[in-house]
């Protein structure tokens, strides 16, 4: 099979731009004349071994990085953009957002934003009885969703708060560092008959703890507060690079922060990708081994992307019982539709179905890549009689090729083509002509109607 060209330009133009060097300099770092590097940035040339090579000895850049991560992410986004019925009859070929995604991500971002900004203002419209006489209206990204698509285009990954986090937890008593680190802040933790999981209030120093958790929930909230109250700088460093919109972004992604932090305490990047890799990605044993839940290991594995030390690429997706995604993050190619719920077809609703079992399946989604997906469902007790149960699925998967790293792999035949599921991102942008969970028509695409026929659906897909 031919060795797929590496087309990387605006990579290749953020690393000099970031490096402070001019076009001149860095061709002469990496041993390629300046008309070359000027084609390499303007995909106008594929980038060549050479030159990864010079990437990698001169700069320690991971060569990884040059390929998919932000590029397929934009172009994902930008087809599900697109897939909207204003674009009807002019929606552009996947070529040209390719092109659009690899030459110009800032103009593929601010068409995401546009897009978004349009979608609400036609929401808004749409209920006009809510926004009628309210002052605080705005057409702006709501400040979730602004939040959501930072860490999504970080890659879920904060290089500077995790790697605090693992210095934080060189200790081999994690929940005695953070008591101790808080008494430090002049805080006193105690238990508490509540019904939240963490109140702090700051008058008195107390940093009160349902008792009614589990006690790595507990520990996680400690960790939590430890970022809040001894981490804030750093976070605050963090936030003012992000450059969020408004003021409410910008604290939703400051709890964001702390909470990776805390998670990146709780399972050091070192010593927990070490591990994963030693079990083979068992779920349970790795929730034994660093105190956490099966959720929150799932969704630190979906982190592991440091530079120079990956783990493998897994995507992870949390839903509600309705199928509304409520976390979502892909290290893979597989991207998760903004707006709406996932594929039905895919195993992470049958996880409800069958609780306290992993459930497995190879999927396939239209473009061909195949993977291994694992789902499970997930309760969250209120803590007492009568308090309600919040229930939710997660999945977590990677591409299939990575499968000898994945206990779960075992007896399943990878090689073997009808194992495979189609699944799809989102009803609107998927290909498939005839998938019999389609809930409306591809937007991309001309309908046959017959009225003297009728199939599993109402319609051809031309």
């Amino acid at each position: 099979m031919a060795t797929q060209k590496l087309y990387a330009g605006a990579k290749l133009r953020e690393m000099r731009q970031r490096l402070e060097l001019t076009q001149k300099d860095f061709a002469a770092k990496l041993g390629v004349s300046l008309p070359y590097l000027n084609q390499m940035e303007n995909n106008n040339r594929p980038v060549s071994t050479t030159v990864v090579l010079a990437l990698a000895q001169e700069f320690g850049m991971d060569v990884t990085e040059l390929s998919a991560g932000d590029s397929e992410r934009l172009v994902s986004d930008m087809r599900e953009a697109m897939a909207d019925p204003v674009f009807a009859d002019d929606a552009p070929p996947l070529a040209d957002l390719r092109l659009t995604a690899s030459n110009a991500p800032a103009l593929a971002r601010a068409f995401l934003s546009l897009h978004r900004a349009y979608r609400q203002t036609h929401e808004r419209l749409a209920s006009l009885d809510e926004a009628l006489g309210r002052e605080d209206a705005r057409i702006q990204a709501s400040p979730w969703e602004e939040v959501r698509d930072f860490f999504h285009y970080c890659d879920n990954y904060i290089d500077a708060v995790d790697h605090a986090a693992e210095h934080f937890a060189a200790t081999s008593d994690i929940r005695a560092a953070a008591v101790a680190e808080l008494e430090r802040g002049g805080v006193t933790v105690r238990q508490s008959e509540m019904e939240g999981l963490r109140s702090f209030d700051a008058e008195t120093g107390v940093l009160y703890l349902s008792n009614r958790s589990a006690p790595q929930t507990q520990l996680f909230q400690m960790l939590l507060q430890v970022a809040l109250l001894r981490q804030n700088a750093l976070l605050e460093a963090t936030l003012d690079f992000a450059k969020f919109q408004s003021e409410e972004a910008r604290a939703i992604a400051k709890i964001g922060l702390a909470n990776y932090f805390a998670g990146a305490a709780l399972m050091p990047y070192g010593r927990f990708l070490e591990a994963a890799q030693a079990c083979r990605h068992d779920l349970e044993l790795l929730a034994i081994r660093f105190g956490a839940s099966i959720e929150q290991i799932s969704h630190r594995l979906s982190t592991l992307q440091r530079p120079g030390a990956k783990g493998v690429p897994f995507f992870f997706v949390r839903v509600d019982q309705a199928g509304t995604i409520t976390k979502r993050h892909s290290a893979t190619r597989l991207q998760f539709a903004r707006f709406g719920g996932a594929c039905p077809l895919w195993n992470v609703h049958r996880a409800f179905e069958t609780p306290g079992r992993f459930l497995r399946q190879l999927a396939e989604t239209p473009d061909g890549v195949r993977y291994i997906s694992l789902a499970r469902d997930v309760s969250k007790p209120g803590g007492s009689f009568g308090s309600p149960v919040r229930r939710y699925a997660i999945a977590l998967g990677c591409e299939v090729r990575h499968a000898d790293a994945l206990v779960y792999a075992d007896g399943m035949d990878v090689s073997q083509d009808s194992a495979y599921e189609p699944i799809g991102i989102s009803c609107r942008i998927c290909e498939r002509k005839d998938c019999h969970q389609r809930s409306v028509p591809p937007l991309e695409r001309r309908l046959t109607i017959n009225t003297d026929q009728r199939g599993v659906l109402p319609y051809e897909v031309s």
